[in-house]
């Protein structure tokens, strides 16, 4: 499983002109679910996203988290995470869970993240989607549950 972790403010999603989900202030995770992800992946990357300190504490020091400062998290599924580039200027797909496996994950990984007392908001799940925000900081930061980086 991976994602991008970005803090913003003013964070929407549009999808056909309907803005669906929007949040204030908080976290913008794009969710990227490969063939071989389990629920223990999803867990671990709600858990490991949810403690991320990634807000100012009163010093201007990166000491708070998502948690500490009641903020908002939004999530938007994100299957281009997978895309390999290494062979020709197409990217392959092979890597990314097909949607009958990757949905229920998804699902999984929302419900784990709200299990910490947050309400977290979603994109629609293969949607074509609009997705607005301002990065604040600009902080930005990539995760994978297999570690590879």
């Amino acid at each position: 499983m991976r994602s991008v972790v970005q803090r913003v403010r003013d964070c929407s999603v549009t999808v056909e002109g309907v803005r669906v989900s929007h949040i204030e202030q908080g976290i913008l995770v794009y969710l990227g679910i490969s063939r071989q992800d389990t629920e223990q992946d999803a867990r671990r990357m709600a858990e490991k996203i949810v403690h991320l300190r990634l807000f100012p504490d009163e010093e201007g020091k990166m000491n708070l988290s998502v948690l500490d400062v009641n903020g908002e998290v939004l999530v938007v599924s994100q299957f281009t995470l997978y895309g390999d580039t290494r062979k020709g200027r197409r990217p392959s797909y092979d890597e990314a869970a097909p949607p009958v496996q990757a949905e229920p994950l998804f699902r999984f990984f929302v419900q784990e993240v709200e299990s910490y007392g947050i309400t977290p908001k979603t994109g629609v799940f293969q949607a074509k989607m609009d997705v607005s925000y301002v990065n604040v900081g600009p902080i930005t930061l990539l995760l994978d549950s297999k570690k590879t980086f």
